[in-house]
């Protein structure tokens, strides 16, 4: 028995000393990959607007207008404060275009074509367009050509779409005094691009503005004076930083300052001078109600 004890114990002290001996493995923790923040180009990220920061305008009912007056205006991109709509990023007519082609604008006609008839022009958003119909009136067509051989006249074909060609944009307004929240404010109603067809300036296509917001205003828009300021398209018009000059008001006739005075050429003297006096007397009526 002893000596069965004795070479147990031996076993163990073998064993005990073997297992000193043998070096020890350090098992480490499994090394993660650490993944680095994408770098920021400047102090803050630069990403495009959200689209639920549209302010709608407030309502206003009928019996809280005191005064209401509809003026026609132009906004020619050739301006240095209203360049930025023609930016190579976002330029407002391709804005316009990609939302109707995509379904999510609707565009509507400049003209009248009730019972076949081309009446003057209208902006009452009664004749809503096709994507097609809306993109062949923004490319136009060609004239057609008369063949020497035959003698015949070719059909016309649609032109190559131009951004370029869209340096104006007529803007459909009303100036409203709310007497119930005592403001007296413009309200864009529509937006027209405009191209020179047959050497004037006409309207492509009316976009119904309250419409257009939405997609506005996802849309970011460089400002030349601060690069801190974040601004859209919806901004730029609702804040009303565009300069423009007015074409048209409210008249028994419904014609234009240029159709009124007999002018030919929108630069005559008389029609600026005229526009003046429409947007000064608008200047005029709000000092008044706020006179005491």
């Amino acid at each position: 028995m002893k000596k069965v004890l004795y070479t147990f114990m031996l076993l163990f002290i073998g064993t005990a000393s073997f297992a000193q001996e043998m070096p020890r493995t350090t098992i480490l923790p499994e090394k993660k990959l650490r993944i680095r923040a994408i770098p920021r180009d400047g102090f803050s990220a630069r990403t495009d607007v959200d689209s639920n920061v549209v302010i709608p305008y407030a309502n206003v009912r009928e019996e809280d207008v005191y005064y209401s007056k509809r003026i026609w205006r132009e906004v020619d991109l050739t301006d240095t404060v209203n360049s930025v709509l023609n930016n190579d990023r976002y330029k407002l007519i391709q804005i316009f275009l990609d939302a109707i082609a995509l379904e999510e604008l609707t565009a509507y006609s400049p003209k009248d074509t009730a019972q076949g008839r081309v009446l003057e022009d209208d902006d009452s958003f009664k004749i809503a367009l096709t994507p097609n119909e809306a993109m062949n009136l923004a490319r136009g067509t060609t004239e057609g050509v008369i063949d020497e051989n035959t003698g015949k006249l070719s059909e016309p074909t649609l032109r190559r779409l131009r951004p370029d060609e869209f340096s104006k944009y007529r803007i459909k307004e009303d100036w409203i005094l709310d007497v119930k929240r005592a403001v007296f404010e413009p309200r864009i109603i529509g937006i027209a691009p405009m191209k020179m067809v047959e050497g004037n300036w006409q309207p492509v296509f009316w976009i119904y503005f309250d419409d257009a917001r939405e997609i506005l205003s996802t849309k970011r828009l460089q400002n030349p004076n601060n690069d801190a300021s974040v601004m859209t398209y919806d901004d730029f018009f609702v804040r009303r930083l565009f300069t423009s000059t007015i074409v048209k008001e409210t008249n028994p006739g419904n014609k234009s300052i240029m159709e009124i005075i007999g002018a030919t050429d929108a630069n005559d003297p008389r029609v600026i001078v005229e526009s003046d006096r429409i947007n000064q007397s608008l200047k005029d009526f709000e000092q008044r109600i706020w006179k005491y």
